[in-house]
């Protein structure tokens, strides 16, 4: 790993500190910063995921969803924790703390915003990390880029459903064009990118292109990470 990788935890620390000191010095700059949005969509955080998801966009590799029959136990068990536990977990963890365990300590009109914000959170499988992961355990490349491109795609159409249902069970009314346009913007348009400048850099250079762009750009990932 690079220095800057190896120290992650470190910058993203000192990144929370400087958010704090930065919110509380210039409230109104980051007033601002937060009205820029569309459907309660901030606009610079979506340019900020944009920086993280793109690149790992540019790795998946659709074509190797022809070998997603050949190992089909460690895919099962990742889809079916991915989609059939983890959310449903997370909405149940987030209702227990938020509404019993520290209802004292939380504003009550304050709770479904927080509930909501891990229903979003357990809704959505951060495959980015997982070639990370993949790398530190010296997983299979392969295995890793067949897993990731199978939940990219199920993440594209179970997302919202997904998080309409469990919003509905909580009580919590559904915001459906921000569901739609969250998934649009931070899932299908990024994915689209990606496997254009994937099949472009292909044509000019094969997977040693792929390789050099993504660690090109790859600074901006772990900044927009922070």
């Amino acid at each position: 790993m690079s220095l800057f990788e190896r120290w992650l935890t470190l910058w993203v620390a000192l990144c929370i500190l400087a958010g704090l000191v930065l919110g509380t010095q210039l409230p109104g700059l980051f007033g601002a910063l937060a009205g820029l949005e569309i459907a309660s969509v901030n606009l610079v955080v979506a340019v900020l995921i944009w920086a993280m998801v793109y690149p790992m966009m540019i790795a998946i590799d659709f074509g190797s969803l022809k070998a997603v029959g050949q190992r089909p136990k460690g895919l099962v068990i990742t889809l079916v924790v991915n989609w059939l536990i983890k959310p449903f977990t997370m909405a149940a963890l987030a209702v227990l703390f938020f509404d019993h365990v520290f209802a004292g300590l939380v504003d009550p009109a304050r709770a479904p915003e927080y509930i909501a914000g891990l229903i979003l959170l357990g809704a959505a499988p951060c495959t980015a990390m997982v070639f990370v992961w993949s790398q530190l355990t010296k997983g299979d490349p392969n295995y890793t880029l067949v897993q990731v491109s199978v939940n990219d795609l199920i993440m594209v159409v179970a997302f919202a459903p997904i998080v309409a249902f469990l919003l509905g069970v909580t009580d919590i009314s559904v915001p459906w064009e921000t569901l739609i346009l969250s998934v649009v913007l931070y899932i299908v348009i990024p994915l689209i990118a990606g496997t254009l400048t994937r099949a472009a850099l292909l044509g000019k250079g094969g997977d040693a292109a792929v390789a050099a762009f993504t660690a090109r750009i790859k600074p901006a990932r772990c900044w927009a990470c922070c």
